[in-house]
């Protein structure tokens, strides 16, 4: 395995793999985060790898510099101050060179969907945005755009109308909702088609979003077969 990838919790499908979501957990979490989903979401008959990596160890400054799971450094409690651009490139390498794995594992472009929540809905964007060739989709919940700017510039001709699944809490005290209606409005007017959903929760999931996600997920990597 390139050991410059990061360190992943995979689940498999009962039968033969034939599509792909990588999701990436948000600030101090890790790859299980999300895990407890995947029985939920009732994809088995699509045939659909999950695969969970985990962020680097590394210091965060907002939370003192302690050091824990992370995409990237958060600096200041304001998101779209002093971002860690650094940080971010290297973890968009990650993310699409976990989607060049699976591609080189049979499963094509076409049939991977970008994932990720708060920090990793930050990745799974800009990531998938800039990757070469085109996804089923990038879902991002709980999260907002960084450096719109650049991603304009750097977007992928492959992915300039990726759909996107975006999902928010209304109450969510970390990413305010209008970060996610930002992202919603630079998105449409981008060409992408966009998904939206804002929920009557903090900054988590709740069970109306994970049916919308299992909805959403079964038209781009199950209806769509073949």
């Amino acid at each position: 395995m390139d050991e410059t990838l990061p360190e992943t919790l995979v689940v498999e499908p009962r039968g033969a793999v034939r599509a792909s979501v990588i999701w990436l957990h948000g600030l101090g979490a890790d790859g299980h985060d999300f895990e407890p989903l995947v029985p939920e979401l009732g994809l088995g008959d699509c045939g659909v790898r999950f695969v969970f990596p985990h962020a680097p160890m590394r210091p965060v400054t907002i939370n003192g510099g302690m050091v824990m799971r992370a995409w990237y450094d958060i600096r200041l409690p304001d998101l779209m101050q002093d971002i860690d651009e650094a940080g971010i490139r290297a973890s968009v390498a990650a993310a699409q060179g976990l989607v060049r794995r699976e591609m080189a594992a049979g499963v094509p472009a076409a049939r991977i969907v970008l994932a990720g929540f708060s920090q990793g809905g930050v990745i799974a964007l800009q990531a998938g945005l800039r990757f070469g060739e085109a996804l089923a989709g990038i879902m991002v919940l709980s999260s907002y755009l960084v450096l719109p700017e650049v991603l304009a510039a750097e977007t992928s001709p492959a992915n300039a109308a990726a759909p996107v699944f975006l999902g928010h809490g209304h109450d969510d005290p970390l990413v305010p909702l209008r970060h996610a209606e930002a992202a919603r409005d630079w998105l449409r007017a981008q060409g992408h088609p966009v998904e939206f959903h804002a929920y009557a929760m903090p900054h988590s999931v709740c069970a109306e979003e994970i049916a919308d996600i299992r909805a959403w997920l079964r038209t781009r990597l199950c209806d769509q077969e073949g």
